[in-house]
């Protein structure tokens, strides 16, 4: 079943975001090229593709897990958890309709 995890972001994040984020695009690499990841990418922090210093405010990542209990696991080994990125973090079962 597919689950949408979506990360928030502490303020001031954008340093420790840049720092962790080769080990975080690891992870999703490995489920893409598992073919379990259907989405991924962060909310900017302004209205632009590219918000420079404004950084970002948090993430989401739509991916495929065996059960809730998994999705939840992977969630909590995320880098930019351990980094102090994400202040919270949840994770929903999600539905595709579209497209």
């Amino acid at each position: 079943m597919w689950y949408a995890i979506v990360g928030t972001d502490v303020a001031d994040s954008l340093g420790r975001r840049l720092e962790a984020r080769p080990a975080h695009l690891a992870r999703l690499t490995a489920l893409h090229e598992a073919g379990r990841l259907l989405l991924a990418g962060p909310f900017p922090a302004i209205d632009a593709a590219d918000p420079g210093p404004a950084g970002f405010t948090g993430s989401l990542i739509v991916a495929e897990f065996p059960d809730l209990a998994a999705a939840r696991a992977w969630a909590d080994a995320d880098p930019y958890l351990a980094a102090g990125v994400y202040r919270e973090v949840s994770v929903r079962p999600f539905r595709q309709v579209l497209p």
